[in-house]
């Protein structure tokens, strides 16, 4: 409901949810805390995706597919508007040890060849989570793994070796 309208009310927000606006307000003292709170569960999500994928670990086609799968998982999950979760300071240090993760995961898979080099690195940093975030939205009748299929393919192809 906050994808579609985030400026929707508690009153509205429990009502969709089935529940009495007393309800939600028992457990969330204002409509800033609930907001907390889904940004909160969004980025445990998020960090639990990256944990899964194995970045540094597992084989480097093999790691990027899971990432993908899992985040676009994560997206659909919670198609919350990110302005403000990018705003919150309580997530930006964890959002910027998950950016660093991920960037030594692409540096890693430049390395081994996987990206192109004549590329600059910040172009691959930045179109991944464009490309996944179009998936979560824009091929909704696929799976997270086969929307996964469609972005990793689009990604390596439009950055692999020549």
């Amino acid at each position: 409901m906050l994808a579609a309208d985030p400026a929707a009310s508690i009153a509205a927000i429990a009502a969709e949810a089935g529940v009495d606006r007393r309800t939600v307000y028992r457990r969330f003292a204002s409509r800033e805390e609930l907001l907390a709170a889904i940004y909160q569960a969004r980025y445990d999500a998020v960090e639990r995706a990256v944990e899964n994928a194995r970045l540094r670990a597992a084989p480097v086609a093999v790691a990027l597919h899971r990432y993908v799968e899992e985040i676009i998982g994560v997206n659909r999950k919670w198609p919350v508007e990110l302005g403000r979760l990018r705003a919150d300071d309580a997530i930006r240090e964890r959002r910027d040890a998950l950016i660093g993760e991920i960037d030594d995961f692409l540096r890693r898979a430049a390395e081994e060849g996987l990206l192109r080099a004549d590329l600059p690195f910040s172009w691959a940093s930045s179109l991944l989570p464009q490309l996944m975030h179009l998936a979560s939205q824009e091929l909704s009748e696929l799976s997270a793994a086969q929307a996964a299929d469609v972005v990793v393919d689009t990604f390596l192809h439009g950055l692999g070796p020549r």
